[in-house]
């Protein structure tokens, strides 16, 4: 199996190059697994604490969860992903059945945080964009998708999303193999992926 990560700060494009690899394989060999699933269950807590909770850090992420689910897909065990909801901040009771891939994808802002779950990916890729276009695509996101207002989205930002870049997901760029500019479509650094992705396959 192969497991690539591909890491970015929010808006950065993420989904958009995931989406570029998954087209040019054939749909039977290539599975994903978003950080998102891997939010902490905080049933624990009311709403109003978990709408105070910075889901921006590193402590955020149930890398230990995360890390077993790789393990058991690198050993051909089917696992169940979680299934988290934006809206109510917490996982739901639902869950994925995912099973072994040739190629697994690993997705998310801050993957690249934990040596643990880096140490995991055959290859490394991280997206890069423009802050102003980063902010002006989770804007555009988290108002359409997810039901947040603009005064909610622009605090969070100045908050805790810029700050959080900048100490936790912006250093890992030095961890990647590949770094993507995805300011505009980048159709070289997708061939390049493509062509690593091939070799190891064959």
């Amino acid at each position: 199996m192969l497991v690539i990560g591909i890491a970015g700060g929010t808006g950065c494009g993420k989904t958009t190059v995931v989406n570029q690899i998954i087209n040019e394989l054939p749909y039977e060999e290539v599975g994903v697994i978003s950080q998102d699933s891997y939010y902490c269950d905080l049933s624990h807590l009311t709403y109003e604490e978990r709408t105070q909770v910075n889901f921006d850090h590193p402590r955020a992420i149930d890398f230990e969860l995360l890390g077993n689910h790789l393990q058991d897909l690198k050993r051909g065990v089917p696992i169940h992903q979680p299934v988290y909801s934006f809206v109510k901040h917490n996982r739901t009771n639902d869950t994925i059945l995912t099973h072994p891939r040739k190629v697994m994808i690993v997705e998310g802002i801050l993957i690249m945080t934990n040596p643990q779950i880096r140490e995991m990916f055959d290859i490394k890729i991280f997206v890069h964009a423009d802050s102003d276009e980063r902010l002006i695509r989770r804007l555009k996101r988290d108002i359409t998708e997810r039901g947040r207002d603009l005064d909610e989205v622009l605090t969070r930002y100045q908050n805790t999303l810029k700050p959080m870049h900048n100490q936790f997901i912006e250093p890992t760029k030095e961890y990647a193999d590949i770094i993507i500019p995805n300011n505009k479509y980048n159709t070289v650094a997708i061939d390049i992926v493509r062509t690593i992705i091939n070799e190891k396959l064959s």
